[in-house]
């Protein structure tokens, strides 16, 4: 009887084996009186009784000892795992907020105590910024001095300033380190002046954190000192309070960066990975115009949907994309009516511990706004405009008057000779100037007047191929486009995107011998539109390949020399607008054989 009470409760729990355990008391009762009524035979029910209670309280309280000595295990763990602290790191956390009240305080001492397993005030962490007026330990006077006024401290639960007995006007302050209710040790300042009342908010908030820095310590050294049977020791509960001061403190911790984030200019919401939003700040508050009293309740599309545009008319697609990829989307969204501009993150966020690395947390919203900015870059684009037609007009002059007298038939052969290095250097002149505004051109923020708007690739890149037939045929080159499938649109402003895949294929027909043949394709790749431009020409040495995307790099072949029209300048230019638009760029090349020159962008 006792083994089928013990395996029922083991199996199903105390409370659903209570109506089983109580028609087994009773079929015991009805069994020993029916035997006594019918056959005469007393059966002694009671020692039955007896080891099913003590079976079934032994087997309860087993089972509730292994719950406790889990629950103080994942505990203590968490705690520990949480705030490990070693002496060294925790005496320099306590140095730490002393030399922070030193900053304010002009104090010539201060001494962090902290109790022992017994009760007694020791010393945690000391700093002697000065020599003036040391508190030592030889000296017992002033030691006891310092001892009792932190007790009184702490057993007032408050701040006491006393003058000290060796200085008119210096004073000793005693101040107890408390947090949740809880009081863990005291600081003793001296200080070369007097106290002020102002002072008392500042001590009170380090205080707190040197007490949570302590209450860490003390979880940390219970925790490697547990063992298997402590779970019932009066040691356990202390290590569950413990710990619970300690997570307290952690989360109390945590709220630190909540408030940090409100006062940041940009909007940051932060949602959970059930769409609910974890926290917004009262900036995306104000950027995404929430009506009042909806914000609390609203959840991660709901923020989203306030930002729709025509480029980013569908929410959804952009978080699945940066759920199922992990990468970062971003946009800049423009309102025209509004003449607004902002900047849209989604980011998703995994954890860096190294138990569960790589873990998805939650998702990052950031919206900024780029309305300032981009009337700043506007006013710099205006400017640099004005720059080139005020210096492009006289170098025009210059040359045409240049060519001019160098046609003059009666101009003395010396004068000629001036007037064609004024010519050459103009030109010159004018060739630097065009740098100077392609690499400005490449090292601002927008580029050009970015507008992004639906695009498709494929007929970007027909519309090319028929430009750019006459310079093919010319060169004897073959020019022709891929077929492809219907691809879908991506968000892009058409005149950059135009120009770069321009800048591809004219590379392609200026650096392929005749008679070959130069492929322009368009292809959907997962949640991308890659745009790609092959020909039959001399290939990119392997020194080269690097190296192709970087500014004014020019590749000179084996027996060529270098070529003076190029700026180096094409193929930057590709790489910077297609990394504006949040692609990538790529090359595949074999020397001797050709070269494939590619894009991506995310589709829409």
């Amino acid at each position: 009887m006792s083994v089928t009470t013990a395996i029922t409760i083991q199996r199903f729990g105390a409370r659903r084996s209570l109506p089983t355990l109580a028609g087994m008391v009773l079929g015991v009762v009805f069994s020993s009186v029916a035997s006594s009524f019918f056959i005469g035979i007393n059966i002694q029910c009671l020692p039955i009784l007896i080891a099913i209670v003590v079976s079934a309280t032994a087997v309860q309280g087993r089972r509730l000892w292994v719950k406790d000595r889990e629950l103080a295990e994942k505990l203590v763990e968490s705690s520990g795992r949480l705030s490990k602290l070693e002496d060294s790191e925790s005496r320099s956390r306590l140095l730490s907020g002393i030399k922070l009240l030193e900053t304010v305080l002009n104090l010539s001492e201060a001494i962090v105590f902290r109790r022992d397993e017994e009760g007694q005030l020791v010393s945690a962490a000391r700093l002697r910024p000065s020599t003036s007026g040391p508190l030592d330990k030889s000296r017992n006077s002033t030691w006891r001095e310092a001892i009792g006024l932190c007790q009184q401290a702490m057993k007032e639960n408050s701040i006491i300033a006393r003058p000290c007995s060796n200085g008119p006007h210096s004073m000793n302050v005693a101040l107890p380190l408390r947090h949740e209710s809880r009081t863990v040790g005291a600081i003793l300042i001296r200080l070369n002046d007097e106290f002020e009342e102002s002072d008392r908010a500042l001590l009170l908030a380090v205080g707190s954190q040197m007490a949570r820095d302590l209450q860490r310590e003390e979880a940390f050294k219970l925790f490697k000192r547990r063992d298997e049977l402590g779970v019932l020791s009066v040691r356990s509960v202390e290590q569950k309070f413990e710990s619970l001061y300690v997570l307290n403190g952690l989360l109390r911790e945590q709220r630190f960066g909540t408030e940090v984030l409100a006062k940041l200019s940009e909007g940051i919401a932060i949602a959970r990975l059930d769409g609910t939003l974890a926290y917004v700040n009262s900036q995306l508050l104000h950027l995404a115009t929430f009506p009042e009293g909806t914000a609390a309740t609203a959840d991660l599309f709901q923020l989203l949907d306030r930002f729709r545009t025509d480029i980013f008319d569908e929410p959804s697609i952009a978080v699945r994309r940066v759920l199922q990829t992990g990468e970062t989307y971003e946009r800049e969204l423009q309102f025209p009516e509004q003449n607004i501009t902002y900047g849209l993150r989604i980011s998703l966020i995994k954890s860096t511990a190294q138990k569960d690395k790589g873990e998805p947390l939650c998702l990052a919203i950031q919206v900024a706004d780029l309305t300032r900015a981009k009337e700043h870059d506007q006013l710099k684009s205006d400017m640099i405009s004005l720059m080139s037609h005020e210096l492009r007009t006289p170098l025009t002059s210059i040359n045409g008057f240049a060519e001019l007298l160098n046609a003059e038939e009666e101009l003395p052969e010396h004068a000629k000779e001036f007037v064609t290095i004024i010519a050459n250097e103009s030109q010159r002149l004018s060739r630097m100037i065009n740098t100077f505004l392609a690499v400005t051109q490449l090292q601002r923020k927008d580029k050009q007047e970015v507008l992004k708007i639906p695009l498709r690739l494929d007929e970007v890149a027909r519309e090319i191929v028929n430009n750019l037939q006459p310079a093919a045929k010319k060169r004897r080159i073959r020019l022709v486009e891929q077929p492809s499938q219907r691809i879908p649109p991506v968000a892009a402003d058409k005149s950059l995107i135009t120009q770069a895949v321009k800048n591809l294929v004219s590379n392609a027909i200026k650096y392929s011998p005749e008679r070959t043949t130069v492929t322009v394709a368009t292809s959907l790749e997962a949640e991308a539109v890659r745009v790609s431009v092959e020909d039959r020409g001399y290939g990119i040495p392997s020194v080269a390949r690097d190296r192709v995307w970087e500014k004014f790099y020019r590749v000179v072949r084996e027996g060529q020399e270098k070529d003076d029209e190029s700026t180096g300048l094409g193929l930057s230019f590709v790489r910077e607008v297609v990394e504006q638009h949040g692609g990538q760029v790529a090359l595949e090349t074999e020397e001797g054989r050709g070269s494939k020159f590619s894009f991506t962008l995310p589709r829409l």
